[in-house]
């Protein structure tokens, strides 16, 4: 696609970026039969070859408009059409560079501005956002229905013991993330546990804290950068230590790990152990399938004192299959550990989560879920299964089945 950058982008990082992206993309619209908003609105600006266009004129220095910022504030950020893309288009990577500009150029109402502030501001902050959960839940009937969608249940599991440390010479740090430990203190917990029993201590570094995802998407980079380098910082003397991985259970936040080496690589100080921090991020499935051998004996040995397992009906984040690329690995596991898979259609299409997206968009996100459930249910499964806490809380708001992290699923067996 042909590119005549405006000269406030065209010497820049970002400009440069997105010129590259621009101009592997052939407009053949395949992406438009995998993206959800497309399929929702019909609106070929709600699809990524639309978005595309819009973001070119923005770079281009057309005027930017509410128009504009409506199709790309609709964008779920899914990746499904990074999977679709015969070109490899980097959609994802330059909807980022479009949404900072639009940002900068268009200033947002009153309203929007703050709404997305208290978001940046609270989600980020276990401080804030833990005891703001308990009062909501105290609350709930009070609340605003966008709000209380948001508060699942009180966590199971709750009270199993996280493994006491120092007990195994091979070592992984976890990250506790700045959400999940207020709606769903289990999952680290589980994966402790879990890991345990292959012989790995698994830690938290309570320096770290938010991977920086919820103030990236919500267009303030420079403080999501500030919160990826903090994390740096923390993790660093573990990593010197020699620590084998980092280990995020939450999919979205393992896809923004992930891309620390990506969006801070003009950093002179951090650009180096940026890229070694996004090498050892590693989602728990592919832990576990490098453990298979051993994780196979423990799982045959504990399947046979186990009378009946629920049927489960496996959600794949977006995060997970179009983010990191992880597709079928977690599925192999739960059946190796007993469990009954039902069919799940469209399995390639968001639940509507995505971050924040559920509350600043959320008339689509209930429209998503209501599908996603819909196909979860249909195989008549007893428990719902995901990799990550967005979609975990967002589907169990939304459903009368128990939604669970997978590896909350292999820790019951394994226990």
């Amino acid at each position: 696609m042909d590119t005549r950058l405006a000269d406030f982008v065209r010497d820049t990082r970002a400009g440069q970026e997105a010129a590259a992206i621009l101009r592997s993309c052939v407009h053949c619209g395949f992406c438009t039969a995998t993206c959800p908003t497309y399929q929702l609105l019909g609106d070929e600006l709600d699809g990524p070859r639309g978005r595309i266009y819009l973001i070119k004129q923005v770079l281009e220095g057309k005027p930017v408009t509410e128009k504009t910022r409506l199709h790309l504030d609709r964008c779920l950020t899914c990746r499904a059409c990074e999977t679709t893309c015969p070109s490899g288009v980097k959609y994802s990577h330059l909807l980022d560079i479009g949404r900072q500009i639009v940002e900068e150029k268009l200033p947002r109402s009153i309203g929007q501005s703050l709404t997305r502030t208290l978001l940046r501001e609270a989600l980020p902050r276990p401080a804030i956002f833990g005891p703001a959960v308990k009062i909501g839940r105290f609350l709930r009937p009070l609340l605003p229905a966008v709000l209380a969608d948001k508060l699942p249940p009180e966590a199971q599991g709750v009270n199993k013991p996280w493994p006491s440390g120092g007990r195994h010479q091979r070592r992984m740090l976890a990250l506790a993330g700045c959400v999940q430990p207020a709606l769903a203190p289990n999952i680290n917990a589980a994966t402790a546990r879990v890991l345990d029993h292959l012989g790995i201590d698994f830690f938290e570094e309570p320096k770290a804290g938010c991977c920086g995802a919820v103030r990236f998407h919500l267009n303030d980079q420079a403080a999501a950068k500030k919160d990826m380098q903090r994390n740096i910082d923390a993790w660093w003397p573990h990593v010197e230590a020699g620590v084998e991985a980092i280990v995020v259970t939450a999919s979205g936040c393992g896809v923004q790990v992930r891309d620390y080496g990506h969006v801070l690589a003009d950093d002179a100080v951090y650009a180096e152990k940026a890229a070694k921090i996004s090498a050892l991020c590693r989602d728990p499935s592919e832990i576990l399938v490098a453990e298979s051998e051993t994780l196979r004996t423990l799982l045959a040995g504990a399947i046979g004192v186990i009378k009946t397992l629920p049927k489960v009906a496996f959600h794949s984040p977006c995060t997970l299959q179009h983010g990191l690329k992880i597709k079928g690995v977690i599925e192999e596991i739960l059946l190796a550990a007993g469990y009954e898979l039902t069919p799940v259609a469209n399995g390639h299409l968001c639940c509507g989560s995505a971050g924040t997206y559920s509350i600043l968009q959320s008339e689509l996100s209930k429209q998503l879920r209501q599908n996603k459930l819909a196909a979860l249910n249909d195989g008549v499964p007893a428990v719902i299964a995901t990799a990550n806490i967005g979609c975990l809380s967002h589907l169990q708001a939304g459903s009368v089945l128990p939604v669970q992290h997978w590896i909350e699923l292999i820790d019951e067996v394994l226990k």
